[in-house]
């Protein structure tokens, strides 16, 4: 019987959340999926679109899935962008198009192509939460709402996946509590608009294990923080709301990590953004939460040659990054996307320009990670045991600063008489650090 998917996910955490639901509907109605495409009878492609990099990434694995002969489908984000796709793959293997989160839609076209002989039909809003999981079984990414009701002039995602849902409170404290009964040592909670969690939703009580519960952020919080793992947020606002859950992060509740894609810090260019929460005095805020608990970390991403960014925005955002010293920093050179309200602005900048002002920010982005790594010499730090690589002899783990994949990892040595008491993977251990460079950490096992 020919029920083998192959399956690609490009793009975010999010998009991967996505894929692990599809499986698990695949999974759960006879289908198989399978390792590479060679013993696949169909693949799905699960794309990206939010920046071109990451376009020209999803259109090339959708060509390599066609030269397979195989029947494809392609859904995700670039998905949405039908027209674009189809004038540009005009193949007889190419099942359908769709866009991020139209399950139903890819089940048809899966089953029009290739159909069970079992005579079961299907739909994957079925689909059992958790269901099938694409991470390590020791961490999680739990999606408390799809699609985003902002309206930045960079981003297309609200193009791409629609104004935000939120998912009811009881249904993510189901989904996390099963989590945990798995053996999730950590939950990664993730949103395209984390902390405006619940403002789409009525005020009406949900009940949940005989409690009442609101669905908004902080009562999540609270929910999450009694939990015994390691609880992580991603992608906040700087909305007034990051004040309210510092007590939570002082009681070690939550982890003291903060996700905050600030982009910029010249207000005349976040004007522009059209970026919401309160940009005002900014970097005294973030100084402010910093002493409030000494050992907060921020992640953050920015944007250099943004239309209209002038050299004095461009120090604006140097003198930022010098004067708050944060510990996570991406820098992003500016790239027009179709469909986005910043590419029609007046004043874009130079391809040079922006190399230039790329380099000088990482220059000194790199210092300012190096010197706050060095500052971890001689502590104690609980690390989670990501994997072991036994032919080079080290244990890798991560601090609770360090989100998996994305941020800096801690390297342990150890030597071949301590290989019958190694930990296992997904434990937390603690390990003092003796060396550091701009982004990772060496510890002694």
């Amino acid at each position: 019987m020919k029920n083998r998917i192959g399956f690609i996910s490009l793009g975010c955490c999010k998009n991967l959340v996505d894929a692990e639901h599809m499986i698990t509907l695949l999974q759960k109605n006879g289908y198989r999926i399978a390792g590479n495409y060679q013993d696949s009878d169909l693949i799905v492609v699960n794309t990206c679109g939010f920046i071109n990099p990451s376009i020209e990434e999803s259109v090339e694995s959708i060509r390599e899935a066609l030269d397979t002969g195989k029947p494809v489908v392609v859904t995700g984000c670039l998905g949405a962008r039908h027209s674009y796709l189809s004038q540009l793959f005009n193949h007889p293997n190419l099942v359908g198009i769709t866009g991020p989160q139209n399950y139903d839609e890819v089940n048809r076209l899966i089953c029009s192509a290739l159909p069970l002989n079992n005579g079961k039909s299907f739909c994957f809003s079925d689909a059992p939460v958790p269901g099938t999981k694409l991470t390590p079984a020791h961490y999680s990414y739990v999606k408390i709402s799809e699609g985003c009701s902002n309206h930045c002039s960079f981003c297309a995602i609200p193009g791409l996946r629609g104004k935000m849902i939120s998912r009811p409170i009881d249904e993510i404290m189901y989904e996390v509590d099963r989590l945990i009964e798995r053996g999730n040592r950590e939950l990664i909670i993730v949103a395209q608009d984390t902390l405006a969690y619940g403002r789409d939703l009525p005020k009406e009580k949900r009940v949940y294990q005989g409690a009442e519960y609101t669905s908004d952020i902080i009562s999540l919080v609270d929910f999450l923080a009694r939990k015994d793992v390691w609880v992580r947020l991603h992608y906040l606002y700087p909305y007034n709301t990051i004040e309210k859950l510092l007590p939570y992060m002082k009681d070690g509740g939550i982890i003291p990590y903060l996700d905050i894609p600030f982009q910029h810090s010249s207000p005349d260019i976040l004007k522009l953004m059209k970026r919401p929460g309160n940009i005002e005095q900014l970097a005294d805020r973030i100084l402010s939460w910093k002493e409030q608990i000494p050992e907060l970390c921020i992640r953050t991403s920015c944007i250099v040659g943004f239309p209209g960014e002038t050299e004095k925005d461009f120090r604006n955002l140097l003198d930022f990054i010098e004067k708050v010293k944060l510990d996570r920093v991406g820098c992003f050179k500016y790239s027009n996307v179709d469909g986005v309200k910043a590419g029609e602005l007046p004043n874009q900048i130079s391809e040079e320009v922006k190399e230039e002002r790329y380099s000088r920010f990482m220059e000194i982005q790199q210092k300012i990670s190096l010197e706050n790594m060095k500052k971890k010499i001689g502590t104690v730090q609980d690390a989670i045991v990501d994997d072991i690589d036994y032919e080079e002899q080290v244990i890798i783990t991560r601090s609770r600063f360090d989100s998996p994949e994305i941020d800096g990892q801690i390297y342990i040595p150890y030597d071949k008489d301590q290989s019958s008491r190694l930990p296992e993977i997904g434990s937390i251990i603690r390990t003092e650090i003796y060396d550091a460079n701009e982004y990772d950490l060496f510890g002694e096992l």
